[in-house]
């Protein structure tokens, strides 16, 4: 399998593709950083970051695309921007009929170095041994993008593959919901309880 792994950011955008599968070698495919102008309009950097990841998705062909869930910071500016950087590869993938996962940057650092609070530093660590790379991939944000994909490749695709398996597997007959209990149940007789003497 083939995953896109996007570090948004309007100013760097970290991009990587890695081939592998959960339990088998993975393999660098390309590392890069898509790069704006800060002093250009908001559109213009949005476009360049889209043309970069457009131009990426048709020469690499991934399988799928992870890319980093924004989910708080406290300059509000720089949120905007990364969502709306994210939101760009997001539409790229989704008009190419590519699926596109998200997961938290601790999700990323757990699936990488098996710590959900491990610092950029670890990170970049693990994802040159794992990809037996000569040299540390630089900036941070190619190596988060690199990281990303490795999260997904090995645990990504794991709900949709519990959800394939459930729908795969024979039906129980034991009843999951309380109204499912009630529906299968024998109806019970009411009692009725005596009227007090007035």
């Amino acid at each position: 399998m083939r995953v896109l792994g996007v570090d948004p950011g309007l100013t760097r955008c970290g991009v990587g593709v890695v081939d592998g599968a959960p339990g088998r070698r993975l393999s660098l495919v390309h590392v890069d950083v898509i790069r704006t102008d800060p002093g250009l309009d908001l559109a213009s950097r949005l476009l360049l970051v889209e043309q970069g990841v457009e131009a990426l998705l048709d020469a690499t062909q991934p399988d799928a695309v992870a890319v980093e869930r924004v989910f708080s910071q406290h300059n509000v500016r720089t949120v905007m921007g990364t969502a709306q950087a994210g939101a760009v590869a997001i539409a790229a993938a989704a008009r190419r009929g590519i699926p596109v996962a998200l997961h938290t940057p601790s999700e990323v650092k757990a699936a990488v170095t098996g710590q959900g609070r491990a610092g950029k530093e670890q990170v970049t660590v693990m994802v040159t041994r794992l990809l037996a790379l000569d040299a540390a991939p630089r900036p941070a944000d190619a190596a988060d993008a690199l990281a990303l994909a490795i999260c997904h490749l090995w645990r990504g695709d794991s709900a949709s593959r519990l959800a394939a398996a459930a729908a795969a597997a024979p039906r129980s007959r034991i009843p999951r919901t309380a109204a499912a209990v009630r529906k299968a149940a024998p109806a019970q007789p009411r009692r009725s309880t005596p009227r007090a003497a007035s």
